[in-house]
This record gives C-alpha cells, sequence and structure tokens, in this order.
C-alpha cells in the first residue's frame, strides 16, 4: 500500500489516478508540459470551458501533490505563474503516450 498526504492506495495506479485523473488535470499538465510557464489567465484562456473556481481548485491540489509549482512575485497587481516541477515533468511522457493512442483511435 501507498500513501500520499494522509491518503492510503492499494496500488501504485490509484494513486498515479489520483495525481493525474479527472477531466482537467491532464489537460492542465498537457499546456505547462509543451508551452511552459504560464499565468493564471493564460491558463483559463487556454481552456475555455473550465470554471474559475474548477481552475483553482484542480491547480492547489497539483501543487499539493508537487506536480505543479506556484510562484507569487512580490508585485502589485499581483503576480502568480505555474510552471512543472521536476515530477510534473515526469509524467509529460505518459502524456504524450495518450496523446498518441488518442490520435490512433481517432482515425479509426
Amino acid at each position: 500500500m501507498a500513501r500520499l498526504h494522509d491518503k492510503t492506495f492499494n496500488c501504485e495506479k490509484e494513486l498515479t489516478l489520483s495525481v493525474i485523473g479527472g477531466k482537467w488535470k491532464m489537460i492542465i499538465l498537457w499546456h505547462l508540459g509543451k508551452e511552459g510557464t504560464k499565468r493564471f489567465s493564460e491558463l483559463k484562456a487556454l481552456i475555455p470551458d473550465i470554471t474559475q473556481r474548477m481552475l483553482v481548485n484542480q491547480l492547489r491540489e497539483l501543487e499539493e501533490d508537487r506536480i505543479v509549482h506556484r510562484e507569487v512575485y512580490p508585485v502589485v497587481p499581483p503576480k502568480v505563474e505555474y510552471s512543472l516541477t521536476e515530477h510534473g515533468e515526469s509524467i509529460m511522457p505518459i502524456l504524450d503516450s495518450m496523446y498518441q493512442w488518442g490520435k490512433t483511435i481517432w482515425r479509426m
């Protein structure tokens, strides 16, 4: 059994899906991984169907799981940027494989 943030998982697959699962997390990770550091408003523009509240929640969860880094700059107005951590970067080959699989299925 594995543990992450006081949650217990029966196997590594459960843990992985907990970290990157859901409707929006993989899309957020894809944009950060392929396009680099983004501000909140840039992510929102790239994912128009996500609500602001959902984007905030997903980014917080990814930050808590140490997949996304949140950098706050001491300026007015506040400037916050999001980027992938080393752990986040390690997910990109998985997302690339999922993207390629989806392209193959789409053509069928």
